[in-house]
């Protein structure tokens, strides 16, 4: 039994990287059981937009790469990443290796676990099987049975109780080479009233660079507890992108999400919250600008089963050239979280006529004694601003450029990391070329 890919993936592989890791049974066996379910599970079903010709299996896996001894010793373009050049809590991870990883000495002290994630198999091991694949389940189609045979590299970030990292955690995960699979998998576990910010950037070195990227990641915020992910993703254009992140908050706990979705790939980006008990809230954020030929889904998705539960979801899009784009917000609100609140609006910027961009807010409610509100819209630059603009003597070209970044103002103004927003707004004239 095998899975057809450019280098013939099938048991022995699977189990011969799994020893040479050093995993421990349980995880090989989940590895092989995965396996077989990628051949008999279907693709994920997106609205409107077909997988028939994505690339999803052509790519080498388990390349291992050399250690690096100094984030100084990686180029240029990726030490601009780090937030404010702090690399005392940071993990890079490089094709299928994490490379180079470490974490501030009081941090240690503290008891907060940063490493990456075949590490925290061996030192770790009880704690990773009670969260790996819990929030995101290996069986739920095609594409997580793949990632959960084939993830390699990845992070592993415990936060014990009480303990507040004031510094952001940083990772890189780095497609440096053509042909390659990137599958990091992370686990996020942040014990009752701590506190943590975890910041990913996630690239490839060439434009047309032809490659997959199939990532998970799974957070669990305890009682009390508050975390935020940034995570900024600018991926080539010749790459299939796909990334499943969950989070499970418990009592009085908050998670917020910022997401800076920049891939030129064919994309399928699924962030999903479950506010599990009484007092959970999540904060989501998204942005994308998509171009060319790409095709892209994007679903931003809470579930509220406590009381007294709260979120809020703003995504924006700009959509150019002759790029497809799907923006969903799922609200849900389960039978029995009475005086729950639920708020959510998608819009998406028109920049050309070949291309399309679908907005799409969905509330699911089974309860009576709760809030929730949605907005949706969909639009082209207004001609009267850009008329406007042009009158005060500034040209047709910046006039649009104004109007673009003022779209995209209410998402990328409230990120309060300094780093990642200066690393999204290049990020954004980049991909507007303005």
């Amino acid at each position: 039994m095998s899975v057809e890919m450019d280098v013939q993936l099938d048991r022995q592989t699977i189990t011969r990287f799994s020893q040479d890791c050093g995993e421990p049974d349980w995880m090989r066996a989940l590895r092989l059981e995965s396996l077989e379910r990628a051949e008999a599970l279907p693709l994920p079903k997106l609205e409107k937009i077909s997988l028939k010709n994505w690339n999803f299996t052509r790519f080498t896996p388990f390349r291992a790469e050399a250690p690096l001894s100094s984030p100084e010793t990686l180029p240029q373009a990726l030490r601009d990443l780090f937030a404010a050049g702090e690399t005392r809590n940071l993990l890079v991870q490089q094709n299928s290796s994490v490379v180079f990883r470490q974490v501030a000495e009081d941090l240690a002290r503290q008891g907060v676990v940063f490493t990456d994630l075949a590490t925290a198999l061996r030192e770790h091991g009880d704690v990773v099987r009670r969260y790996f694949g819990q929030a995101v389940k290996p069986d739920e189609n095609k594409l997580t049975a793949l990632h959960a045979a084939l993830w390699s590299g990845g992070a592993f970030l415990y936060v014990p109780r009480g303990v507040d990292v004031s510094l952001p955690v940083q990772a890189v995960y780095w497609a440096a080479d053509a042909g390659v699979g990137l599958f990091p998998h992370v686990v996020i576990v942040a014990e009752a009233n701590s506190s943590v910010t975890y910041v990913e950037n996630v690239v490839s070195d060439e434009p047309e660079q032809q490659a997959v990227h199939m990532g998970v990641m799974e957070i669990f915020v305890g009682p009390g507890a508050r975390v935020r992910v940034a995570s900024v993703r600018h991926l080539a254009a010749g790459m299939t992108d796909v990334v499943y992140r969950r989070a499970v908050v418990a009592r009085d706990g908050r998670i917020e999400w910022i997401l800076g979705e920049m891939g030129s790939g064919n994309t399928i980006s699924e962030n999903a919250t479950v506010l599990q008990e009484d007092g959970a809230c999540a904060d989501t954020k998204l942005v994308t600008i998509a171009g060319g030929e790409q095709k892209a889904s994007f679903t931003s998705k809470v579930v509220h089963v406590g009381r007294h539960t709260e979120s809020t979801i703003l995504a924006k899009g700009v959509m150019m050239d002759a790029a497809t784009a799907i923006l969903n917000g799922i609200t849900k609100i389960e039978k029995g979280a009475t005086k729950a609140n639920g708020e959510q609006a998608e819009s998406v910027l028109m920049l050309s006529d070949k291309a399309r961009g679908d907005a799409n807010p969905i509330l699911l409610i089974d309860e009576d004694d709760v809030k929730a509100g949605h907005a949706a819209s969909v639009g082209k630059l207004d001609e009267l601003q850009l008329y406007y603009l042009m009158s005060r003597g500034i040209s047709r070209e910046e006039a649009e450029r104004l109007l673009i970044h003022g779209f995209l103002a209410p998402v990328v103004s409230e990120i309060p990391i300094a780093g990642v927003k200066e690393r999204l707004q290049s990020v954004i004239e980049r991909k507007l070329g303005r």
